[in-house]
């Protein structure tokens, strides 16, 4: 799947497509360099999901939890930027999320990727050099 953004302004019905292809998919892995959008494109999926709550960045925190009523799902919204080593990410108890039953959306992948599941759906996004960004999903 590729999924070429414009502007802003395709945001919403880009998040609507990847959601629809990804139907029974919940851990979602997105790679791309700082500013390329990543939290952005997970605030349009929280948005498309019916998420409530206020959706940022959990880059203090490593991890926001939002949830979605119509569902009575969960979505964890991760950003491993600044962890240090692996065992940081033991100590949050990483498994009980990624294999849970709820959404994972995990910025900084690259990070923690020994510890992955197997079915993560991986999602790059670039930036070209007219500020067009492509989402690519592997």
């Amino acid at each position: 799947m590729e999924i070429t953004l414009s502007s802003l302004d395709d945001l919403a019905k880009a998040a609507e497509s990847f959601l629809k292809d990804m139907q029974d998919k919940r851990v979602f892995a997105f790679y791309g360099n700082m500013g390329a959008g990543k939290t952005t494109f997970i605030k349009a999926l929280c948005e498309a999901m019916g998420v409530e709550d206020e959706v940022n960045s959990p880059t203090f925190a490593l991890v926001n939890e939002y949830y979605i009523p119509k569902t009575d799902r969960h979505v964890y919204h991760f950003d491993f930027y600044r962890i240090n080593k692996e065992e940081e990410v033991y100590d949050i108890g990483y498994e009980d999320y990624f294999y849970s039953d709820s959404y994972c959306f995990i910025e900084w992948p690259e990070l923690v990727e020994n510890l992955l599941p197997e079915e993560t759906v991986r999602v790059h996004i670039a930036v070209h050099p007219d500020k067009t960004r492509t989402i690519f999903v592997q």
